[in-house]
């Protein structure tokens, strides 16, 4: 949005410096994007009067000219046809720079003639193109500042151009009016009164206007009348300057009027060639294919629920967007039908966006005007155009009616505190509202119809915040809500996910952040991959889906490395992976990823390639650093992505998983692109119990002054029967005396027999109160022999 300032000062009583101008608007909320001073780059320039001007002794077409300034008299030699004596010019003394030539004036000699300056024309000063001679001002003092005699005699040329940026919450602030409307609320100024008298018709318009019932929702009310008998031409020169400082070309005064009104008040408008109009107008929507050469000199096809604004041979108008060419105004108009209408905003964008139509009028109708000063707008486009192109109007034809925007909100002026922290009287806050337009009964506070952000109480409070400033805002600490040391933040599940990932990283793993995202058939592969976790609007087809494990996301990254040559890694991911779409359907996994060796391969032969132990002794740390109980079981039958024979899961009972280990299928691996073998983990950190005892202190260390005994023991079995559950039966034994079990032997063959085998175990016993007796050891033995013969069906080997 760009304005000058001479345009404010029109709406804004003020004497505010443009600096403070501009600092207010970026506190305001209307950011300065620029500021176009012309007044900056001539501030040096001063006038000078010519006493006398003789030809230079060695050239015809240069004089020498005495000049008189506030330095006293200085010779400049001059190549200006109309340089003579008794002119007032514009001085450029030795040390000003001059934009229109890129040059900072010195003391020079021309043809041996010294010339102490230089007098300067209009594009050595890019004040135009005007360069066949320098300039002469009717008026002036010698030493006079050029800026200041031009601020006072021709004041467009050093009107300073400000940009603010529009965020789309201000639509008001599209106008110049409602950036005035800012500052004097912030007390940079007082508001001017711009109303105008209501314009009586003297006959009634040939011309009526109606809205079909099914566009009345994107059209609720039009304004119109006719002005018969107006004189287009160029704009008056005010009205030229202000266009062309914000970029815009002026065409005619009547096309000026619409642009004018579109950047003063926020109301765009449209002028239509009354003659040219066949019958009446009526506001409709598009059957679609329907075809208009608008004024940009484009032909654009509607689509279908577009609308326009159609007379009885056709559309003339993409409504709220564009007119069109065939009823367009030229300087022959003499009888014009002028449109104030609301559209919108919603169905605008949609159209704009689809016909790729970048216009003043869309976008304004698309963030939302006035829809009250819909009428008032049109009154003061009739004015504007009698008083300077003449012509009589119509009585005003009106379709639709004003849509209600009025609303009220409580102003509790408690809450300024509460939600911004500063401390404004209530006066103050009235004061304010009351500034912006806000009308106060008791408590209420009426929202004035150019504020369609204003939805609720909060923005009240935002709103004298704002005008307040929200850089008298001072840094306080916030109170302890507790005295002494301070709770913790995190909760426990927090601190469990930070434990786990500082400690993945330290047994050598290098993090992955991967997307949460993944293609519907590697989700297939980790049990995803259904229409619950299907995403409606991916960015990609290859994140389509919700990832159902971490696993995935560490495959593919393995998958990206191993084709750039890194054949060795170790990977882990610690984030959410979802099994529905619905809250609750996640859960948080730690998941480790090992690919090939160990280590680089060296003469001693140390490095090896990576086996299910390793993960195994990786996951088993990760747990124990979040809190996992020491003893836990380990169990067969994890989901079909796991390896069949060599996995495990860590769990707590048949039904507490703490997490998985083991070998990636192969099937998997060769899905997702990845040269196996390789081995992983899943960790539940959710799953791990909490402790009895929330407190920070730990327990004390307790050790056994008993002595441990050792018992081993050897069973045959058939050959089908895993060692781990002969260790698990093994261990349910005696729950407190038995410490650990482990198998130190296997046997196949010999005088065991076809499918048979033996399997050896040290059972481990550690007493707690007191020694153990033979007869204790024996009793436990007894137990032991019982469950493993029971859950293996196998016999003590003799």
């Amino acid at each position: 949005m760009k304005f000058t300032l001479s345009w404010l000062k029109d709406h804004l009583d003020t004497t505010a410096s443009i600096d403070e101008i501009t600092y207010a608007l970026t506190d305001l909320g209307l950011e300065v994007e620029g500021v176009e001073n012309p007044a900056a780059k001539l501030a040096d320039f001063t006038l000078g009067y010519v006493q006398s001007a003789e030809k230079h002794p060695d050239a015809d077409r240069l004089n020498v000219c005495q000049v008189e300034t506030d330095e006293g008299v200085m010779q400049i030699i001059c190549g200006a046809p109309n340089a003579r004596a008794g002119i007032t010019v514009v001085v450029a003394k030795p040390g000003v720079y001059v934009p229109g030539i890129d040059t900072t004036i010195g003391v020079g000699k021309i043809r041996g003639v010294k010339s102490f300056g230089m007098m300067a024309s209009e594009r050595e000063m890019e004040l135009s193109e005007e360069h066949d001679g320098i300039i002469e001002l009717p008026s002036g003092k010698p030493g006079d500042r050029f800026i200041d005699w031009l601020a006072q005699n021709d004041p467009a040329k050093v009107d300073p151009v400000i940009e603010i940026a529009i965020t789309p919450n201000r639509p008001d602030a599209l106008g110049v009016r409602g950036i005035a409307r800012d500052l004097a609320a912030r007390g940079l100024g007082k508001l001017k009164p711009r109303d105008c008298d209501v314009v009586e018709g003297s006959f009634a318009s040939p011309i009526s206007v109606s809205i079909d019932d099914d566009t009345v929702d994107g059209c609720p009310v039009f304004y119109g009348r006719l002005i018969k008998g107006v004189k287009n031409g160029p704009s008056p020169q005010w009205l030229q300057d202000r266009l062309r400082a914000i970029g815009l070309r002026p065409i005619s005064f009547l096309v000026d009027v619409t642009n004018f009104f579109t950047f003063d008040r926020n109301r765009p408008l449209h002028v239509f060639n009354a003659d040219k109009v066949a019958g009446n107008l009526r506001v409709h929507r598009a059957k679609g294919g329907e075809e208009i050469a608008a004024l940009d000199e484009k032909t654009y096809t509607l689509q279908e629920g577009q609308m326009a604004i159609s007379d009885d041979s056709g559309v003339e108008s993409i409504a709220g967007i564009m007119g069109g060419e065939a009823t367009g105004v030229t300087e022959e108009t003499v009888n014009v039908f002028v449109e104030s209408a609301y559209w919108d905003p919603v169905q605008i964008a949609y159209a704009g966006r689809a016909l790729k139509i970048n216009s003043d009028a869309r976008y304004r109708f698309e963030r939302g005007v006035d829809p009250a000063f819909t009428p008032e707008g049109l009154e003061h486009a009739t004015r504007m155009i009698l008083d300077h192109a003449g012509g009589e109007a119509s009585e005003v034809v009106v379709a639709g009616q004003v849509p209600d925007t009025s609303r009220a909100y409580k102003l509790d002026s408690a809450r300024v505190q509460s939600l911004v922290g500063m401390t404004i009287p209530e006066s103050a806050q009235r004061e304010t509202l009351t500034a912006l337009g806000f009308v106060l009964d008791g408590d209420m506070a009426q929202v004035p119809s150019w504020r369609p952000d204003v939805q609720g109480e909060a923005d009240l409070v935002e709103e004298v915040a704002r005008i307040a400033s929200l850089t008298q805002l001072e840094g306080k600490p916030l109170p302890r809500l507790t005295t002494g040391v301070p709770r913790p933040v995190l909760s426990p599940m927090q601190r469990r996910v930070v434990t786990a990932r500082r400690t993945a990283a330290a047994l050598g793993y290098n993090e992955c952040v991967s997307y949460s995202f993944i293609d519907q058939a590697s989700a297939a592969l980790f049990g995803g991959g259904t229409d619950a976790t299907r995403l409606e609007n991916p960015i990609s087809s290859d994140m389509s889906h919700m990832r159902p494990d971490l696993l995935p996301g560490l495959l593919q990254a393995a998958a990206r490395n191993q084709a750039r040559g890194f054949a060795d890694m170790a990977l882990f991911e610690v984030g959410p992976a979802f099994s529905g779409g619905e809250p609750g359907e996640e859960q948080v996994m730690v998941s480790g990823l090992l690919v090939g060796r160990t280590g680089p391969r060296d003469v001693h032969g140390a490095a090896r390639a990576v086996d299910v132990y390793d993960v195994k002794a990786d996951a088993e740390a990760v747990l124990a650093a979040i809190g996992a109980p020491a003893k836990v079981q380990i169990l067969r039958g994890a989901d079909e992505w796991w390896h069949p024979g060599r996995h495990g899961k860590i769990c707590l009972g048949p039904k507490k998983v703490l997490g998985v280990f083991g070998e990636v299928h192969p099937r998997v691996l060769a899905a997702m692109d990845v040269k196996g073998p390789a081995m992983a983990f899943t960790l539940y950190p959710a799953e791990v119990p909490l402790p009895r005892k929330s407190g920070a202190t730990r327990p004390a260390l307790q050790i056994s002054d008993l002595q441990v005994v050792e018992r081993d023991f050897a069973f045959v079995v058939d050959a089908d029967v895993e060692a781990l559950t002969l260790v698990n039966a093994a261990k349910g034994a005696d729950k407190t005396l038995i410490d650990d079990v482990r198998v130190f032997d296997e046997f196949i063959g010999g005088s065991l027999g076809e499918g048979k085998k033996s399997l050896a175990i040290t059972v481990r016993l550690q007493p707690s109160d007191k020694t153990l007796k033979d007869a204790d050891i024996e009793a436990v033995a007894a137990k032991v022999v019982e469950k493993v013969t029971k859950a293996t069906g196998g016999v003590l080997r003799g």
